[in-house]
């Protein structure tokens, strides 16, 4: 029985629906789907259907449904999960080569899943990047917009972190060794990209058992701009101020008090981003 977790605020959300319950009749297979309308609901479904037996999961959605999926499950290592890439950045479809619109059901409906590695923390989970910095200011301004287009609300955001944003201070243990940096981002990562196609660790994969740590060391001010447009075209890996830390674990600490972190694009605040690395527990269909 496939449990189909769909995002309603997802881009051509019916259509795609429509013909996802056409194929599935087609083949046969029993499912049965559930509409979220608010944020968390996704999660609720995922906590409720898992709790009480359910292991096959489809996710209509983008990375933020899968997150709230990837957590609710009551344990991920008896359950695989379908993505039906539906978002505005589908961020770790990218890294798992999985195709958009009906093409991710024939790959759903044809192969094997396959193990894939996710990161706890504490209470939550992480299926692709995880981390603190100015991407996840840039995030908090955006949501507290409410006029304007999403992209349009992400490059104002943008343009006032560029003013204001200094950097942060932050402790950084890994390893048995612990760093302090002045930061412009740190990031955990299971996946490549986050951001809607922002690459920040090329060198990720999602099933080799291994996590990435990126640190940035945040630049003077007129170089900010300059080097996120370097992380933008995947090249900031390389660059002086980068420090990669493949790992395991990992715990990042501000002596300045609690931490705003983003899990997948979705932001929360923490004392502490306590990253550990779950390899192979959870399947997932991939190209």
């Amino acid at each position: 029985m496939y449990n189909v977790i769909v995002n309603c605020h997802a881009r051509c959300i019916k259509k795609l629906v429509a013909a996802m319950e056409k194929r599935l009749r087609a083949e046969g297979a029993a499912y049965r789907i559930f509409y979220t309308k608010r944020t968390g609901d996704a999660g609720k479904y995922a906590r409720s259907l898992s709790s009480a037996g359910g292991t096959e999961f489809i996710v209509v959605g983008g990375d933020g449904t899968l997150n709230e999926v990837v957590s609710g499950l009551a344990d991920p290592s008896v359950c695989t999960i379908g993505l039906i890439p539906a978002g505005t950045g589908n961020d770790f479809a990218a890294s798992m080569h999985i195709p958009h619109g009906i093409r991710a059901l024939d790959l759903i409906l044809s192969t094997e899943a396959q193990p894939v590695d996710y990161i706890e923390c504490g209470i939550r989970r992480s299926i692709n990047i995880v981390g603190t910095g100015i991407d996840v200011e840039i995030l908090r301004r955006c949501a507290r917009m409410r006029v304007g287009t999403n992209k349009g609300k992400y490059f104002r955001s943008l343009v006032a972190t560029l003013l204001h944003y200094r950097g942060t201070r932050l402790t950084v243990t890994t390893g048995g060794e612990t760093r302090e940096y002045f930061a412009l981002i740190a990031a955990v990562c299971n996946g490549k990209q986050f951001g809607g196609g922002i690459s920040i660790c090329p060198v990720a994969q999602p099933d080799d058992g291994q996590l990435e740590l990126v640190v940035v060391d945040s630049p003077k001010r007129r170089k900010i701009l300059p080097e996120l447009i370097r992380l933008m075209r995947g090249k900031l890996l390389t660059r002086p101020i980068t420090h990669h830390i493949p790992c395991s674990e990992a715990v990042i600490t501000s002596p300045d008090g609690d931490l705003f972190v983003q899990y997948d694009g979705e932001i929360g605040e923490a004392a502490a981003l306590n990253a550990h690395l779950v390899s192979g527990k959870l399947k997932m269909f991939r190209g």
